[in-house]
Formats: C-alpha cells, structure tokens, sequence
C-alpha cells in the first residue's frame, strides 16, 4: 500500500539550479526526494511539481505530489520530511491526501506569482536575494497602466523565452497589477499557466515604462507584434516567488499550518 501525499512546500530559490534535477547543480527536487527516502529506507522516492521554478526563483506556494512506496501517517508526514530537508532553505508548510488521479501540475486551474522591486539607492540588506533592485526612481502608476493592456487572452510570443517547449503562445493573463509601498513596487500576475520566462520578460518590459525609456502605449504594439526581440530584458530570477497554485479541489483546504491535515 503505497502514501500518495499532496505537499505544499516553499522555498528560498539562491543556490539552488530551479526546481528540476539537472546534471550540475543541486536542484529543489533533488533534496526533497533524498528527504523523502530517508523515510523510505533509502528507496528512491519520485515527486511530480506544479510549476519547474528557474535557478534563483522562490516559492511560498509551490505544490508537489509524493508518493511513498509504504503507508505513512500524514499528519507527521510534513514534520518527517523537514526534519530530513535540513539544512537546506526548503520547507513543508502542509501534507495532504492526493486522490487517484490529482496531479499537481496538470489538475491545476491557476497560478499566481509576485515579482518585487525594491526601488531606492542604497541597496538591499534584509531582502538581499529577494528583489530586483532599481536604484532609479521608477513610475509604478505607468509600469500599472501600460500592464493594463497586457490582460485577457493574447499571443504573448513577445514575452516567451526563446527555449519554451509550450505548443501554443497563445495565454489568457487574468490579472498583471503593479503597486507601490514605499520603496516596493510588487508585481503580480495570475493565469491559469505561463511561459516559460513570461512573468520577467513582461517585468522586464514594464520597467522601460517606469523609468521613462518607453511611453505606455509601447507595450500594447510589442505584444501585437509577437516579436520577443522588441520587448524588453528578462528580469532577473531573484524578485520572482511562485505563491499560489490553485485546484477546483484544492486538497489543502482543511489542511493546517502544521502540516496535519484536520478532519
């Protein structure tokens, strides 16, 4: 009898290569199975993740699916496993019972991520690693308005990284908003997927607006031209956090904090 366990896991992205085992570099995945193998007598254990976060890319929402070769009670699955994932900036917020046939990847309806600028001169301390930091003043009411025009379904060639694997470009963006608090621009998107590199490549692009190089309009006539050479530089991968995956069932819903799930 085999555990199948929904884990809703974050993450600090610095040092690791993404999400995704890779032949150099430690990867997310790969400490989160050598974690789950220790419980497993040293069996190989495999995950299947939500979304494949890049090098340097931080979750506090990222959902995977973990099976385990025996029973295993979940409500010490969570404590279990971040006792093994130390001392690595990885952690099992909560575990949950997967139904037959629920994958986190493709069950999901929605994600949402959040990408932070930290916009003043003197560089970041605290949030080191945590932000794109701007020294210029950037116009966060323009970077929102010309982000406006990028909602609804589109073909967002322009804004796809040249190794995207998807079939289509063709993305309905559900919600771009861009707000200032103090030195803080945030970024927010939600869709039900993304491109690969989408969420920077638009940041990227939104920041020629906020510091003057592009009027607002600009945005509208590179998405319509769907050439990625026109819109502006990748935003780098440190300001990014995935932060929420969304599912009709979500089977975290009465699942706490500790990890246990209630009844």
């Amino acid at each position: 009898m085999t555990t199948r366990a929904a884990l809703l896991i974050e993450y600090h992205g610095g040092g690791f290569v993404g999400w995704q085992s890779q032949d150099q570099g430690l990867a997310v995945q790969d400490v989160l199975e050598a974690a789950a193998a220790r419980l497993t007598g040293g069996a190989p254990v495999a995950t299947a993740v939500a979304g494949r976060t890049d090098a340097g890319v931080h979750a506090e929402g990222q959902v995977a699916l973990l099976v385990l070769p025996r029973p295993f009670p979940l409500d010490r699955l969570a404590e279990a496993l971040n006792f093994h994932l130390r001392p690595h900036a990885v952690a099992v917020r909560r575990a949950a019972a997967a139904a037959e046939g629920w994958h986190p990847r493709f069950s999901a309806t929605g994600r949402a991520y959040r990408y932070r600028i930290l916009n003043r001169r003197p560089r970041p301390a605290l949030l080191a690693g945590q932000v794109w930091h701007v020294a210029h003043p950037l116009d966060a009411g323009a970077m929102a308005a010309a982000a406006a025009s990028l909602l609804g379904r589109h073909d967002f060639s322009a804004f796809r990284a040249a190794a995207c694997q998807a079939k289509s470009a063709l993305r309905t963006l559900d919600r771009l908003e861009v707000v200032r608090a103090g030195d803080l621009i945030e970024i927010v998107a939600e869709a039900r997927s993304f491109l690969h590199h989408q969420v920077r490549n638009m940041v990227g692009t939104l920041r020629l607006v906020g510091d003057g190089h592009w009027p607002v309009a600009q945005v509208a006539e590179v998405l319509a031209g769907r050439d990625r050479r026109r819109a502006g530089p990748t935003a780098p991968p440190e300001g990014l956090c995935l932060t929420e995956v969304r599912y009709a069932a979500d089977p975290f819903a009465v699942a706490g904090e500790d990890g246990a799930t209630k009844v």
